[in-house]
């Protein structure tokens, strides 16, 4: 998913851009607001799918980018700032704003936010079809048909648990991209985490079982899982990363 990270401060920007590429987002920094409408303008390349709008930057307020912002693009915005009075949250969010994020956040929160709005927006034509879909799944010879929600390997059917087949579903939205536990089990359960962590655990294992792909869902260390996506000359799944643990050990 690529999104744009507008932030004065590089400092900040940095250790942003550094988690955020850790979960699986193309980030193109933008210094100021000039940078940042700059960069919404159509080039050729993915459109970005979210966009994190600081309020204090050096050549105009945050407050006027979103407004040229959604004047000229329906690209979902979060406004990630220290002005945590209540007239500015309101503010923001009568000027289009999709949410509005108070500094200091949790990261795994900030991360829920923006799949929430990608999830809303206005993404590329065909990546939102693609979401809105119930048209199956493919990935490394596993087919997922959403619609008769059944799954099936190099052919072969694959009896799965609604919850199995929610999760597989889920993580084969985006192939690469890291889901964070928390956003697993907010989707998949419809809860919190907290004490759930063994759950979660026992069916990722359970699905590489049953589809005999042990390296198709791989744990990514203290944050999440992601589906091991198609590599060009390379059909087999990778290995199982068992020398890495299950995330959040």
């Amino acid at each position: 998913m690529r999104l744009l990270l507008v932030e004065d401060d590089d400092r900040v920007a940095a250790a942003l851009v550094a988690v955020l590429g850790r979960h699986g987002f193309q980030v193109r920094h933008a210094r100021s607001g000039h940078e940042a409408l700059d960069a919404l303008v159509p080039d050729g390349n993915e459109p970005f799918r979210v966009v994190l709008l600081d309020l204090g930057l050096p050549d105009r307020d945050g407050f006027e980018v979103c407004s040229r912002i959604r004047a000229g693009s329906g690209v979902p915005v979060i406004m990630v700032t220290a002005r945590a009075d209540i007239r500015s949250r309101i503010h923001g969010l009568n000027l289009g704003a999709d949410d509005y994020v108070v500094k200091p956040y949790d990261m795994g929160e900030l991360l829920a936010r923006i799949h929430a709005v990608a999830r809303r927006g206005s993404g590329p034509p065909a990546e939102a079809a693609a979401e809105r879909s119930v048209g199956p799944l493919e990935s490394r010879g596993v087919v997922i048909d959403r619609e008769r929600r059944r799954v099936s390997v190099e052919g072969r059917d694959v009896p799965l648990t609604r919850k199995e087949f929610d999760l597989l579903a889920l993580l084969a939205q985006s192939p690469g991209v890291v889901y964070r536990r928390e956003q697993i089990f907010s989707e998949v359960w419809r809860s919190g985490w907290e004490g759930n962590g063994r759950t979660l655990e026992v069916h990722i294992g359970s699905l590489r079982t049953k589809l005999g792909l042990p390296g198709l869902v791989e744990a990514v260390r203290g944050v999440g899982y992601r589906l091991i996506p198609d590599e060009p000359g390379d059909p087999a799944p990778l290995g199982d990363p068992a020398g890495s643990g299950e995330a959040g050990r």
